[in-house]
């Protein structure tokens, strides 16, 4: 789902659209990719909003068809629930998501419990730790705890044969979803310049570049590793940077959710060679 934004005062629908999730891709244009396939619901929502506002809104007539449209998943497990009952549901995995995409809440451990992924986690900016059950538009918090210790171990309790390290790989509709903001965002390739006319090769033979030198971990200069982290971030615009509930540590998350860099700020000692 695609908006583009025009006028002079299109900076005040970029501010609503961006805090309802909507990805900017680049200069007033946002797309919205969600794991729930509710995107039409959710544009027609922020349509009203905008609308309320005095923002004149135009809807394609496609999307107008995906509005109206009315539909539900197939086989879904809680038959029970009624069409806004399966929104809500859908709507809070779809938060859970994005609190796991944007680095708000860190995944420590998941694990395959014989039916769906399990996972546990805990959120940055308030300590509260979560254990989670289900995948895509059906993961719910089923249960919190006060620390991540208290979580860890009760996780490991439930799950020890398969418990993994870390966020779960990427689901296909997660993967779907990624891509569909990455693939907007990705800057157009630029024109190959022509070929040269082959030269004839330099008399003089260019001297070996010098071969990289590697040293022991404990024998490497400590270096300024926070000026080493802004460089990182700087040139990975797809890493974002969140400094953890305790302050003791800061993590680099990749927006797939399957990488980590972990920054203790204070080692307590050393490691040396041998220990």
């Amino acid at each position: 789902m695609i908006a583009t934004l025009t006028g002079a005062q299109a900076h005040i629908p970029h501010v609503g659209l961006e805090a309802a999730d909507w990805h900017v891709v680049a200069k007033n244009t946002l797309v919205l990719a969600r794991i729930d396939h509710e995107e039409p619901y959710w544009a027609q929502d922020a349509a009203r909003e905008l609308i309320a506002s005095g923002i004149a809104v135009e809807i394609t007539p496609r999307l107008r068809q995906a509005i109206d449209e009315e539909w539900t998943w197939a086989n879904y497990p809680m038959h029970w629930c009624t069409r806004t009952e399966i929104r809500e549901v859908s709507a809070e995995a779809q938060k859970i998501y994005d609190d796991i995409r944007h680095g708000h809440l860190l995944i420590h451990a998941h694990a395959h419990d014989g039916h769906t992924t399990v996972a546990v986690g805990t959120y940055l900016h308030t300590g509260k730790s979560v254990y989670l059950h289900g995948e895509n538009h059906l993961r719910q918090v089923a249960d919190t705890f006060d620390t991540p210790a208290q979580a860890l171990v009760a996780f490991e309790r439930l799950h020890g044969d398969t418990m993994r390290p870390g966020p779960a790989p990427m689901t296909d509709t997660e993967r779907d979803a990624a891509e569909a903001r990455a693939s907007l965002s990705a800057p157009a390739a630029e024109p190959r310049a022509p070929s040269p006319e082959p030269r004839a090769p330099s008399p003089e033979p260019r001297a070996p570049s010098p071969e990289p030198e590697t040293v022991p971990a404990y024998a490497a200069d400590v270096g300024d590793h926070d000026a080493l982290l802004d460089e990182f971030f700087g040139a990975h615009g797809d890493w974002s940077k969140w400094r953890t509930w305790s302050d003791e540590t800061t993590h680099a998350i990749h927006e797939s959710q399957t990488l980590r860099i972990e920054r203790i700020h204070e080692a307590p000692h050393p490691r040396l060679p041998g220990s």
